[in-house]
């Protein structure tokens, strides 16, 4: 038998043919990989604003001195008076997560000292959130928190904080009072120093 020392021309042939056939099912099989790879990312980018969010908005309210109000007016909001969670360095910040009701995104807006709505002269940070919010509760009882939170078409994100009491408020003698505790008070007995002796017959 003659040994070969290279393939013929039909062999070679079949197999250019037969790597025809599998090169393109196999760039389709990596493209689909890549397609399911962004996808992915884009879905964990998503997930971790969320949880950042989330996280950002639990440690505004348990760094808080328990001065919270919750409105739902014009538009959702929860403002915290005093918080030591701060993003730009503030030694105590005031912050206010609102849900803008036109574009349904939550902004959180940090500062000093302002008002809403916020003017042009307020100095504040306002940072977009989360987009497409349908749902942002915020419910305040005695030292609980209830926080909930939903996306459109995701799932509701909900979580309760402990230990986050109001502050107590001095209450303030009114006149009334002061005048109807004098009023109410025992006048003192008299001595007989004060009274004059007894007439005698």
């Amino acid at each position: 038998m003659l040994k070969r020392s290279a393939f013929t021309l039909v062999e070679v042939l079949i197999s250019i043919a037969l790597l025809g056939i599998i090169l393109p099912a196999l760039y389709q099989s990596v493209d689909l990989l890549r397609d399911s790879n962004s996808h992915l990312f884009e879905y964990l980018e998503k997930a971790k604003k969320s949880t950042q969010a989330t996280d950002t908005l639990y440690l505004d309210i348990l760094s808080s001195d328990g001065n919270i109000s919750i409105q739902k007016d014009e538009y959702s909001r929860v403002c915290i008076e005093q918080t030591k969670n701060s993003l730009y360095a503030l030694s105590v910040a005031k912050v206010c997560w609102i849900v803008l009701k036109k574009d349904k995104i939550l902004v959180r807006i940090e500062g000093n000292n302002y008002r809403l709505p916020l003017g042009f002269e307020e100095r504040v940070e306002v940072n977009p959130v989360m987009k497409n919010v349908e749902i942002f509760d915020v419910y305040h009882e005695k030292d609980k928190i209830l926080v909930l939170l939903q996306q459109k078409a995701k799932e509701p994100i909900s979580f309760m904080i402990q230990g986050v009491s109001r502050p107590v408020k001095k209450k303030k003698k009114s006149k009334k009072t002061t005048k109807q505790k004098k009023k109410n008070r025992i006048p003192p007995k008299e001595t007989n120093s004060t009274r004059p002796p007894p007439i005698t017959s």
